[in-house]
Parts: C-alpha cells; sequence; structure tokens
C-alpha cells in the first residue's frame, strides 16, 4: 500500500463509457451550496446524494434526458440534458417550479414521527434473523477482484517526461462511474476462495482455491494486505472499521443521534416491495456517511444500500470511502449479500481536483449450501497454507470460473501491466518506490540497508555511521541472512552483528536461528526482554536525547533459538544465549561484589564485567494478527490484535565461566480495545520477576526515555536507570479519541487533530541481598510506592506529527525529578 501511495498522482481527461454523464454543484437562492440534495435521471431509480460541499457526480450506460433535483424548503427542479456529457454544471434552485415528485430532506430531522426511523427499528429488530445468520452451517464461493488506479490524468500529465517512452499505457484510461474522474490501473489482483461457516460455535474458514494479481507490487502476500486494507464488515454492526477508524454505521442503534433520516421512496425490487430511506450526517467532522437503502417491507432486510464517507471526516490521505452491497433474495425471508463493492480515493489533501489512487474492491458470492455440518478439525487455520499451484492457474480455468468476466478494459490491463514490467524506464521509477517503501535497496538477490539506520548519535559513539544488507530473493524466503557493521567517530571503535535464520518446516513454521552481536547498547530501555541479536533500542541511536546519556554498555551477545507454531498464531521458542556485559563509559559503571566486604578483606572483591549462560522458553499468542508472506520472516500489517507473551529463563553459574544462577519469568499482556464512538483504548500490562541474586546488568531496569520523542512502553519523565527492580507490576493505558472532542469545538474542527489521554504505572521492588552486591555506585531505587505519571496529547499535525503534554505524578522529591516534559513523533497515519 505504502509503495502504491508513493507513487500516486494525477488529473481529468474523458472517457465515453457510459451514455450520459453528469457532474456538478447545486446552490440554493442566495447562491450557497447545497448539501444532500437529491440528484436522479427522471423516472429512474439511478440517483446519488450531492456531498457536504454541494458536489455531485451521476452517469448512466443509458441515454437520459432530464435530470431532477429535489430539497427541503425548495420546489423540485428539472433540467433538460442537451448532450450525453454535461460536466461541471451550475444548477440553482432560484426561480425553480413546483413539481409533483418525493422531496428528499436536508437539514435536521425530527426523531419524533419520523415514519424512517420506525423502519430503521424494525431493521434493529430482525437483523440477526437475516442472512446467513439463519442457518447452523453455511458455505459458499467467493469471488474478489482488487484493483489500484491513478485517478485525475490530463493532457499535461500525459505529457510529462517522466512517462516519455511509456504512453502505451495511457491507452487504458477509463472513467469512475462513482466520481467522474479519469483512471489509469496500475495494480489488478483477482482470488477464488471456498467459505465456510458454523453459526453454532461461531467459527470461520476460508480456502484460497486461485490467485492472480499483475502490476505494482509482487509476491504471494500482496493480496492478504490488500485484504487488510479493505476489512471485512458487517453493514448490520454499529461500527464499521475502516484504515483503524471506527465510522457509525447508518443501521446502528445509536444512528438517530448520529443520521438524518427521510422516507423517500417505495417499489418493487425483485417482486418484493421495498422503501427506499436516504440518510446524511448531523454534524460535520465526524466518522460518518451519506447514502440511502432499500429494504423490504416484511423481512427489514436490506435489500440494496450505498455509502458515500463524510468528506469532513477525520481521516487522512483519504479522500472518498464509496461502498455498495446488494442482496440477494433466497426465499420469502432470507436475503443474501450478492455482491459488495469498495472504492476508496488515496490522496495527500481533499481538494477537488487533487491528484491520487483509487483502491477498488469488487466480491461477488454465489453457489450457497446450508446446513452441511463439517467437523471441529475442518475449522483449524493453516499455520501456513502457502500452495505455488493456487498462483499459477491458467488464463483458461480464470476463464471458467470467474464469477463475472472482465470487461474489455480490465483484460488489457493484464497485458498492459504485464509489458510495463519488462520496461526499463518503468523498472527504474519502480526501484526508487521500492526504496522509499521497504528502507532496503535492493541488488540482485542483496537488500542494502535499512537505509534509515544509517546515521545515529549517543554520548559514548559520538556520531555513529552504519552499514548492512540482508539476502532477499522474494517475500517467501525459507531463509534469509543479516549482517551490518557500525563505526562510532567518537570512540574510534567498529561494531558489528550477523544473524541467520532457517525455517526448515513450512507447516509447522519451524525456525532455527543464531547469530552474535558486538555493539554499544542502552539495556534497560524494555521491561520484557529479548535475545534479538540485531536488535538496538532508539535510547542509543537517537540524535537527539536529553539530560546525561552515558549509561552505556558494550554488549557481546551470541544466541541460538528454536521456534515452532503447531496451532495459527501460538509460537513456542526457546533458546540459549551467552553474553557480556560491561560499561562502554568512564562515568558509568556495571560494577558488583563477587565477595562482600568483611574484616579480612575489607574493600571486598569487585569484578566489572558479567559473564551469562542463559537458556529460554517463551509462549507468545498473537490471535487475530494479520501477517504478509509465507516466508521465515513475515511482515505485521498492523497492530491491531491482542499479544500474551510468557518467557521464562534458567541462568547458568559455570557453564562457559558464567557468572550467576537465577530465574526470571515475565508476562507481557497488550490488548487494543475499540470504544464504538469513542476511539480506542490501548492497554498493556507487564509482570515480572527474578528469582537470584544478580547484579545491574541482569536486574530489570524500569525503562526511562530521555529523548524528545514518544516511545511505546517507556516513562516520559524518567530517566535512564532512574529506577531498579527484581520485581515489578507495570501498567500502560492510552486512548485515541480520534477527534471526537475536537471535532465538537467550532474554531477546532476544521483542524482535524486528535485527541489523546493516558496514564502510566509501575510497582516493583529490589531484594537486600541484590542491594548488598551492588558496586556500580548506582544507588537503587524501586518504586516501592508506586511510580505514575499522565499525559495528555494532540495528534494528527499537519496529519503527521503528534505532540505530547506529560507530568509526573510521584516521587516528585527525587532531586533530578523531572515534573513536566513535552515530546513528540512523526508517522503516517490514516
Amino acid at each position: 500500500m505504502k509503495k502504491i501511495f508513493i507513487i500516486f498522482s494525477f488529473l481529468l481527461s474523458i472517457s465515453n463509457v457510459a451514455q450520459t454523464k453528469v457532474s456538478g454543484v447545486i446552490y440554493d437562492d442566495t447562491n450557497t451550496t447545497v448539501p444532500y440534495a437529491n440528484v436522479c435521471f427522471k423516472g429512474t431509480r439511478e440517483c446519488v446524494t450531492s456531498d457536504e460541499n454541494g458536489r455531485f457526480y451521476l452517469e448512466s450506460e443509458s441515454d437520459r434526458k432530464i435530470l431532477s433535483v429535489s430539497y427541503v424548503g425548495f420546489p423540485g427542479k428539472d433540467i433538460v440534458l442537451t448532450k450525453s456529457v454535461n460536466y461541471d454544471m451550475k444548477i440553482s434552485f432560484a426561480g425553480a417550479n413546483t413539481l409533483d415528485e418525493v422531496k428528499i430532506f436536508s437539514g435536521k430531522t425530527s426523531k419524533k414521527n419520523n415514519p424512517a426511523l420506525d423502519i430503521l427499528r424494525k431493521i434493529w429488530e430482525r437483523k440477526r434473523k437475516n442472512g446467513l445468520y439463519q442457518f447452523n452451517q453455511y458455505q459458499m464461493n467467493k469471488y474478489e477482484k482488487v484493483e489500484f488506479d491513478m485517478n485525475t490524468i490530463d493532457s499535461a500529465f500525459m505529457k510529462n517526461r517522466v512517462f516519455k517512452g511509456l504512453e502505451f499505457i495511457f491507452k487504458q484510461i477509463d472513467t469512475s462511474k462513482i466520481t467522474g474522474k479519469t483512471y489509469l490501473p496500475i495494480f489488478i489482483n483477482e482470488s477464488l476462495s471456498e467459505v465456510y461457516g458454523d453459526n453454532t460455535n461461531g467459527k470461520t474458514k476460508e480456502i484460497l482455491k486461485a490467485n492472480k494479481n499483475s502490476g505494482i507490487g509482487e509476491g504471494n502476500g500482496v493480496d492478504t494486505f490488500i485484504k487488510d486494507l479493505y476489512s471485512e464488515y458487517d453493514i448490520y454492526d454499529n461500527y464499521l472499521n475502516f484504515f483503524d477508524k471506527n465510522f457509525v454505521s447508518p443501521l446502528s442503534k445509536t444512528g438517530i443521534n448520529t443520521y438524518n433520516y427521510v422516507l423517500s421512496d417505495s417499489t418493487f425490487i425483485d417482486k418484493k416491495w421495498c422503501y427506499n430511506i436516504v440518510f446524511y450526517p448531523r454534524r460535520k467532522n465526524e466518522l460518518t456517511f451519506k447514502g440511502d437503502f432499500w429494504v423490504n417491507d416484511t423481512t427489514f432486510a436490506i435489500k440494496k444500500i450505498n455509502l458515500t464517507a463524510s468528506k469532513s471526516a477525520n481521516i487522512n490521505w483519504v479522500k472518498d470511502i464509496y461502498i455498495e452491497q446488494e442482496f440477494d433474495v433466497l426465499n420469502d425471508s432470507v436475503f443474501l449479500l450478492k455482491r459488495d463493492h469498495m472504492m476508496s480515493d488515496f490522496a495527500l489533501n481533499k481538494k477537488e481536483k487533487s491528484k491520487g489512487v483509487y483502491g477498488k474492491r469488487t466480491t461477488l458470492y454465489n453457489d450457497h449450501k446450508f446446513n452441511e455440518v463439517k467437523p471441529d478439525k475442518f475449522y483449524k487455520d493453516d499455520v501456513n497454507n502457502y500452495d505455488q499451484s493456487v498462483y499459477a492457474k491458467s488464463d483458461e480455468y480464470w476463464q471458467e470460473n470467474r464469477a463475472e468476466s472482465l470487461n474489455k478494459d480490465e483484460a488489457g490491463v493484464y497485458k498492459m501491466l504485464d509489458t510495463l514490467k519488462t520496461v526499463k524506464k518503468f523498472k527504474q521509477l519502480y526501484n526508487i518506490v521500492s526504496i522509499l517503501g521497504s528502507g532496503y535497496i535492493n541488488k540482485g538477490f542483496i537488500d542494502y540497508g535499512p537505509i534509515f539506520s544509517i546515521f545515529g548519535y549517543n554520548d559514548v559513539e559520538g556520531q555513529r555511521l552504519r552499514v548492512g544488507g540482508r539476502t532477499y530473493f522474494n517475500t517467501n524466503d525459507p531463509w534469509r541472512i543479516q549482517a551490518y557493521t557500525a563505526y562510532g567517530f567518537k570512540d574510534n571503535k567498529f561494531k558489528f552483528g550477523v544473524s541467520g535464520k532457517w525455517m526448515i518446516d513450512k507447516k509447522n513454521r519451524i525456525i532455527l536461528s543464531g547469530g552474535n552481536r558486538r555493539d554499544v547498547e542502552q539495556i534497560g530501555v524494555s521491561l520484557t526482554t529479548s535475545n534479538d541479536v540485531l536488535g538496538r533500542s532508539f535510547a542509543s541511536s537517537s540524535f537527539f536525547s536529553s539530560g546525561d546519556n552515558s549509561k552505556l554498555t558494550n554488549v557481546n551477545l551470541s544466541s541460538f533459538a528454536a521456534e515452532i507454531e503447531p496451532i495459527k498464531d501460538l509460537i513456542f521458542q526457546t533458546g540459549f544465549s551467552y553474553r557480556t556485559l560491561e560499561s562502554a563509559s568512564p562515568k558509568f559503571s556495571l560494577d558488583y561484589y563477587t565477595d562482600l566486604p568483611s574484616v579480612s578483606n575489607p574493600t571486598g572483591t569487585i569484578k566489572t564485567d558479567v559473564k551469562q549462560a542463559e537458556v529460554t522458553i517463551g509462549v507468545d499468542f498473537t490471535p487475530n494478527r494479520k501477517t504478509v508472506g509465507y516466508g521465515v520472516e513475515r511482515l505485521e500489517v498492523d497492530n491491531n490484535y491482542s499479544r500474551v507473551f510468557v518467557n521464562y529463563s534458567q541462568g547458568f553459574k559455570g557453564v562457559f565461566n558464567s557468572d550467576f544462577e537465577y530465574q526470571k519469568l515475565q508476562l507481557y499482556y497488550r490488548q487494543p480495545i475499540y470504544m464504538g464512538g469513542m476511539g480506542r483504548l490501548f492497554s498493556t500490562v507487564e509482570v515480572g520477576k527474578v528469582f537470584g541474586t544478580v547484579p545491574l546488568g541482569l536486574l530489570a531496569v524500569v525503562p526511562g526515555n530521555q529523548s524528545y520523542f514518544v516511545i511505546d512502553n517507556t516513562y516520559n519523565l524518567m530517566n535512564y536507570y532512574e529506577f531498579v527492580t527484581d520485581q515489578y507490576a507495570s501498567l500502560h493505558l492510552e486512548q485515541h479519541f480520534n477527534g471526537r472532542i475536537f471535532s465538537r469545538i467550532p474554531f477546532m474542527k476544521k483542524l482535524n487533530w486528535r485527541e489523546i489521554v493516558g496514564v502510566k504505572a509501575v510497582y516493583g521492588n529490589v531484594s537486600d541481598q541484590n542491594r548488598a552486591i551492588n558496586a556500580s555506585g548506582l544507588i537503587y531505587q524501586a518504586p516501592t510506592n508506586g511510580y505514575w505519571e499522565y499525559h495528555a496529547g494532540i495528534g494528527n499535525i499537519f496529519k503527521v506529527f503528534r505532540i505530547d503534554f506529560a507530568w509526573r505524578g510521584s516521587y516528585l522529591e527525587l532531586p533530578e525529578a523531572k515534573r513536566f516534559t513535552i515530546k513528540g513523533s512523526f508517522g503516517f497515519y490514516f
């Protein structure tokens, strides 16, 4: 998606696919634009609703001569169309003649004595009785077509010298029937699946039978990413989730307070009497839609629905979202989803003529079967269901099995895109996009990078230069080797790291890994630790930090690990590691007593480094996690899944001269919670305990944050090593309101800022035995009374920036305690 989004650009041309096309703006008698007016080809059900700026686009495959426009408070108006293509019309209600036809209301509609609301309540009563929910089991075939298109292309754009030698691609330009804009396909994907469901125990399964794609994007994981971008939704749900935002459904039980509803029309559809209800938002800047739906008069099942996201909705990079669903009549009481179409317009801004990329998904369902019981084991998800034959079906197979045939333009897209990938100039452009999207520069089977880690800074190394690379044949590589080297210009030392991974069993994802790293690190920046050989914290690599940032450690880590995923999203891990830790700065010490001071040895015996062998056993459970690819490394699509991680570590004394024997138990639990119209709550709980006597380098240091940036799972007002524990309990809560509050404030609603509030707390202590062997000079301070802080922030500033204001709530009396700080972060947010 990022690659596709980076490439977009472009402006308007004309194509003559439909017979009649009309676009324009509607004004009232004071020359003010009219939002949510009804626009129809007279005598038909081909209608649209103008957006909040009064703009509309309507097309028909038939030759239409009269356009009807209606709006509450004004008589309807008919406009005679003298041409088949009528763009940029200006329609005014001034001087309109009264017409005997149904009017669409605008403005606030009544919550009482409104027949549309009576119908809406009937829909709520019957919604779980409609469609697939009426059967214990179901199965069906599913055909899905996904396409990405550059839109708003004009002649000036086509003449740009960037496209010299690529002019043939413009022969595939088409016009959107929804927006009227021209577009050029750059990616197309088709898939055929079998879908199974069991309503008695809430289980579903989808088996991919065939997949075909062409254009920008490679690897068989592309369609997985696209499916997340256009996630599954049910229009009967109270909220519809798109781009990590909860839109209020027009069929929601809270819809009465969010939408205006008007009973507009009624007629027979497929021999069933149906009502037409138009809906539009009560307020701007909220996550809402405008559109209409047809509903049956006896079953109160939706026959057809159209939704267009409000242009003022607080969502970035997406100018339009359009959804269209059609339902088929199985019998007198059952309506089944037949066709589902969604289109999004990705653009840098929401101006009418801005250039962008369409993302379109069309899904068709057929051949339904019901109440055929499958055994429970049938619904067990495959851990790694990669089947090369699925991606190698012949053209003849697709012609026989598509739910609907490709039109002439779509068929030509495959040929055009396949030809495009052989053009040298296109390859060069694509490589640039790939570098920006992945962070790596590809040369043959080697990726060089990541380019965003080349430069760094800390107090020990000064300016730091890092270069690295990895093997990369495709997204499904069964093995991968990575390596890097770095140089600090202040300490004049080279560092390096090398690691390898090999998936020896694809079915259960059995993966062996190992490596070695020798580098300077800020340890103690995470309560829940790992033995990632190439991992490096932001704390020791950032350009900007506050206070003393010299508490760094020379780390020499070697590890070997194995993992298995016998059940989807459940991973068992075990590994052996050996590390040496010693201070990297004369200002910081990891010293500890091997013999405590006594009468015979008044100063005791002090050691400056730690040598430690350790075995770990872990369980990682990530239900509903979505990934891309089937190789040894998979990319996570998003972070909208819960995670439970339990890790047990056993330290051995004497193994390879290891210094300590101990046990460590850690639990990490993360849960994002959708709060409906109030946004999303992120919650994280961490608890742990070290059993045994260990020095500073092996204790659980509460992670501080001395950078000027927001870092997850750290404490904004805490310095490095400010609190040290051997047992702890931590809680982080952060609520993202997604602009819910700011959208109600008149002078702020246009800024599209988003509110964030949070609290972080930690409790812990450190044993007397661990205090006793401490010779580092650092006074152990544990949060025995509970440390807590809270923050409030504003996100989505200029669409990419977040600023947080944080306050300390306890331990204010400490000598170097920070009471208040301001931190920021950059990111790409929808």
